[in-house]
């Protein structure tokens, strides 16, 4: 018998094959919906409104230390990125270097998210800056009022500031009320006005140069397939877990095609080899294996920021058998 079942994710090329139906997940008849990240999280984690969805590491993590997860998630990470560039600062504040955001104010969307997860530990291990080091402020970046997705601990050393919730991060970053910014998008007069820019000059540079000496392609986003929809099918995640892989591999060769670009960028393939020079021929890795290094790094970030109330190991984050999945 078949299992219907709905799906809510980003519309990534990585994952179009699955919205398309030229992969299907084994066994099951997909409702998917195209939902914003955020819009996917808010509702995973409010409500658990999907039986398979996109949802933030962070969030997970936090929840799952807690027992509060609704979700079992497979190691598919369809969104990734270094977050060295997403760390905003003005230009007026004597800011040239990491080490100068000590005893700053510094805002974000969400304290718990995931790229200001990676951002911290980030400024932590590679550049001596604690998180107790700053002084942080969260609210909406461009519309006011967002609270955090899911209940929030906190290391008590740690000072967090919810701003007025009639104002907005970005207003206040233009003001010169904060004096910096964490975020996943970039903040609005970044690129008009001179005032404002990024901590690193060429973060590209920067974060390649992370990545030779760690090894790490910091994971955003994963799947998460309902719980008790798991507990029933057992058979799910994997079948989740290998459409999601499939359709990564259709989205690879669509940009290994030298004779048509299928993304709208001059110069796609030679892109792709630059990052597989870097990378390795599998640049956008999932499975356990092959993050290894990224998800115990995420983790123990999550737990020594006061996150997440125990230490997660790997395997007890991902569903048992996508973790076999994971070592074909």
């Amino acid at each position: 018998m078949t299992l219907r079942i709905s799906l809510a994710c980003e519309r990534y090329d990585r994952v179009q094959a699955i919205f398309d139906g030229r992969v299907r997940i084994e066994g099951c008849e997909v409702t998917a919906v195209p939902l914003s990240a955020e819009e996917a999280f808010h509702r995973a984690f409010n409500g658990a409104e999907f039986d398979v969805t996109e949802i933030s590491c962070s969030s997970y993590m936090m929840t799952l230390a807690r027992g509060e997860n609704a979700y079992v998630a497979a190691p598919a990470f369809v969104s990734k990125a270094f977050r060295h560039s997403a760390i905003y600062v003005r230009a007026d504040r004597g800011i040239a270097t990491p080490q100068d955001l000590v005893g700053k104010r510094i805002g974000l969307p969400e304290y718990q998210m995931t790229a200001c997860l990676w951002a911290r530990g980030i400024l932590e291990d590679e550049y001596g800056v604690r998180p107790r080091d700053i002084a942080w402020f969260s609210g909406g970046q461009d519309e006011p009022g967002r609270k955090e997705r899911a209940r929030l601990t906190l290391d008590p050393s740690v000072s967090l500031t919810r701003i007025p919730h009639d104002r907005t991060l970005t207003e206040l970053f233009e003001l010169g009320e904060l004096d910096g910014l964490i975020t996943a998008r970039v903040p609005r007069g970044v690129g008009s006005n001179p005032v404002l820019r990024r901590l690193f000059d060429d973060p590209r540079a920067v974060e390649r140069d992370y990545y030779r000496h760690t090894g790490i392609f910091p994971p955003m986003h994963m799947i998460g397939i309902r719980r008790s929809l798991a507990e029933q099918h057992p058979w799910l995640p994997v079948s989740v877990y290998k459409a999601f892989v499939k359709a990564k591999q259709l989205a690879a060769l669509d940009l290994d095609d030298a004779g048509v670009n299928f993304v709208t960028l001059p110069w796609v393939r030679e892109e792709l080899l630059d990052a597989q020079r870097l990378f390795g021929a599998d640049h956008w890795s999932y499975g356990v294996e092959a993050n290894r290094a990224a998800i115990e790094a995420m983790a123990r970030y999550s737990f020594t920021q006061g996150l997440s109330v125990r230490h997660l190991t790997p395997e007890e984050m991902f569903h048992p058998g996508t973790l076999e999945m994971s070592r074909v």
